[in-house]
């Protein structure tokens, strides 16, 4: 069966679809049954990509065309001219789209939706990329011969809100990479000193800086901790900084000056993992997520969770976290002191959290996306 895979989100910074992207593609070229071509942008590549071979500059690039709405315009009105003249003769491979979008194709084509935020969360994002979402979110819609998601969640609410038919909806579910593992403390503390952090003596948040990861509502929960916990476990915090983070991070500059959190900024990809393992907790406690892979790549680090019982969460936390209403501040509160505190509980959680984690894998990922090829392609 051949296949035509987009690896554009395969860039720097490497976010959730990017790396989804790059472990299905690795995944698909090792499949007796498949044989993948790698396309981004407007040609086919020799070879699966790394984020640092689709550089920076044309990652710039494209964020300089999303904060325009001219350039976002005669982007919109291009790309798709110069992509149907990419793949033209190619009409015999099935085409799959990893990140929403679906260009003109003569062949049968697949979409993967990750969640449905510029439709339900707009808030969160700018007007000109909402817009633009949009647009081309309701184009792959008509493309599109069949679906994925990530979730349960997502695919029941993207079969509700657009009344696609829910039996050409296929949720396939993501997982950790192998880098989010447990390790030893003692192999963790000259990484982590780079970062003034020592293994087991902070609580993490990962994500973008943003209202939809609620991170107003984890700040006011961590601040009515005892001082002595605060101190002792600081709250420190990684992502990209997202639309309208102002007020966040003034928010977390104030408690950055009280002394019980820190900014990150983006780390690299090769440090993630260590700052995961080397957590006392893990803190999730977002509005929306179609699926909400830290949570995942928490557990597979052997470090408990704290989350939200929102959207997707309790398929990707099971009954291994700790979950509460996301803007229920007191229970959140009490919630993060157990998991920083009780021995007990942690310790149940750890174990919880890596068997539920092993159920989870890219290989099993990667073959129900194939199936879900087959059943495109009448295979």
């Amino acid at each position: 069966m051949n296949v035509i895979l987009s690896v554009e989100p395969v860039r720097f910074p490497l976010t959730g679809i990017g790396r989804y992207t790059y472990e299905l593609a690795s995944r698909l070229q090792q499949a007796p049954s498949v044989s993948v071509r790698y396309f981004s942008n407007i040609r086919f590549l020799e070879s699966l990509p790394t984020a640092a071979d689709q550089s920076d500059s044309a990652y710039g690039l494209k964020r300089l065309v999303q904060k325009s709405t001219a350039a976002l315009e005669a982007y919109r009105l291009l790309m798709p001219l110069l992509r149907r003249q990419a793949l033209k003769g190619n009409g015999d491979a099935l085409y799959h789209g990893p990140n929403f979008f679906l260009p003109p194709y003569a062949g049968p084509s697949i979409a993967t939706f990750h969640d449905l935020s510029p439709f339900t969360w707009m808030e969160c994002h700018a007007p000109q990329r909402v817009r633009y979402w949009q647009k081309e979110m309701r184009k792959t819609l008509d493309r599109a011969s069949a679906l994925i998601t990530d979730s349960e969640y997502t695919r029941h609410e993207l079969a509700g809100y657009f009344g696609w038919p829910i039996e050409r909806i296929h949720a396939v579910p993501l997982a950790s990479s192998a880098e989010f593992c447990v390790r030893h403390y003692e192999d963790l503390r000259l990484p982590l000193a780079r970062y003034g952090l020592a293994p087991g003596n902070y609580s993490l948040f990962v994500g973008t800086i943003e209202p939809r990861k609620n991170i107003d509502t984890l700040l006011a929960a961590y601040g009515r901790l005892p001082v002595a916990i605060r101190s002792r476990w600081p709250l420190i915090l990684t992502g990209y900084e997202g639309w309208r983070n102002e007020q966040i991070r003034q928010r977390i500059e104030q408690a950055e000056a009280e002394g019980w959190a820190r900014y990150l900024g983006f780390v690299p990809a090769s440090d993630l993992p260590l700052l995961f393992s080397g957590a006392r907790l893990f803190t999730f406690p977002s509005l929306y997520e179609g699926f909400g892979l830290p949570v995942l790549e928490a557990m597979s680090s052997g470090v408990p969770v704290v989350c939200s019982n929102s959207s997707s969460l309790p398929e990707v936390a099971g009954k291994a976290a700790l979950m509460s209403e996301p803007l229920d501040v007191e229970t959140l509160t009490d919630n993060l002191r157990r998991g920083l505190e009780d021995e007990h509980w942690r310790s149940s959680a750890i174990d919880n959290g890596l068997s539920h984690s092993a159920m989870f894998s890219w290989q099993r990922c990667a073959s129900e996306t194939i199936a879900v090829y087959k059943t495109v392609a009448g295979c």
